[in-house]
């Protein structure tokens, strides 16, 4: 009786979920098709053009609505969200297992990095802009200034999904390695890293795609040079215009391409886990 109650329920509330999460997409990619050039957001659609998507890439006759100034700020957010990616990923990696030893000051230390996550990024990237300033004395830039506030929020995060991995991660390989002769670091590229190899995929995803997104850090820390949030912003609070639906749209496939290529690089580790794992109980 009580099954019968609550998949509905629970159905019902998927479903709603669901349209949270992806009705604003569907919305603003029926809104991206409208007519151009004239005329800002309408709804329902008179007549479907790919008018707009042609715009962002300068294929469309001169008018009065002007391109996207979104060229260099994409091309610095790629930029800073890789090189923050990979700063975030290897501190991550690093911190997690010096944390599989207790050691003097953990707590503390645990407690130190995840606040990062926890500080308002108004207040990060205040504190950040202010210190640069006043105290040390040097220009903000987005790859200073604006790096060092997107690696202090997106670090915890891959320290959390390293400790996670770690903590489940049988140190009998490691010792049999090590009976056998082989040195730490050999060890730890030849055995350890590729049975956490899936973990890593999923630190550089968080650290990537937080820094991609990220706005009250950066509009405070990045100096003169705008990143693709805050150009997007820029463009947004003056008039709105489809040409902003239409880039919406393309950023968010984006991001399912980068959660694709996750999925096939998970995919191939875990088959190559497999296939090393059946190798071993042959042998």
């Amino acid at each position: 009786m009580e099954s019968r109650i609550l998949k509905p329920l629970l159905g019902f509330y998927v479903g709603l979920f669901v349209l949270f999460l992806y009705g604003p997409f569907v919305v603003l990619t029926i809104i991206s098709f409208q007519q151009g050039p004239e005329g800002g957001p309408q709804f329902p659609i008179i007549e479907w053009s790919t008018y707009w998507y042609r715009h962002i890439f300068g294929l469309t006759p001169p008018s009065r609505i002007a391109p996207l100034p979104v060229g260099e700020a994409l091309m610095r957010s790629l930029i800073l969200a890789f090189m923050t990616m990979v700063v975030s990923t290897v501190l991550g990696v690093m911190s997690a297992q010096a944390f599989r030893r207790k050691f003097k000051g953990s707590t503390v230390v645990f407690y130190l990095i995840v606040l990062g996550m926890m500080v308002p990024g108004v207040l990060t990237g205040l504190g950040t802009s202010l210190l640069a300033n006043n105290v040390i004395g040097i220009e903000r830039h987005w790859y200073t200034t604006a790096f060092a506030t997107h690696v202090a929020y997106t670090f915890p995060f891959a320290f959390l999904v390293m400790l996670a991995i770690l903590n489940r991660f049988d140190a009998s390989v490691e010792e049999a390695a090590w009976s056998l002769g082989v040195d730490p670091w050999t060890t730890f590229r030849k055995v350890t890293f590729p049975l956490i190899f899936p973990g890593v995929l999923s630190a550089m995803l968080f650290a990537f795609t937080l820094s991609l997104d990220e706005f009250p850090r950066t509009l405070f820390a990045s100096g003169r040079d705008q990143t693709l949030p805050l150009a997007i912003y820029g463009t947004f609070s003056v008039e709105i215009h489809p040409n902003i639906f239409a880039f919406g749209v393309l950023t968010t496939l984006f991001s399912f391409a980068l959660l694709s290529v996750y999925g096939i690089l998970m995919a191939m580790s875990v088959r190559r886990a497999k296939k090393a794992a059946m190798q071993e109980d042959i042998a």
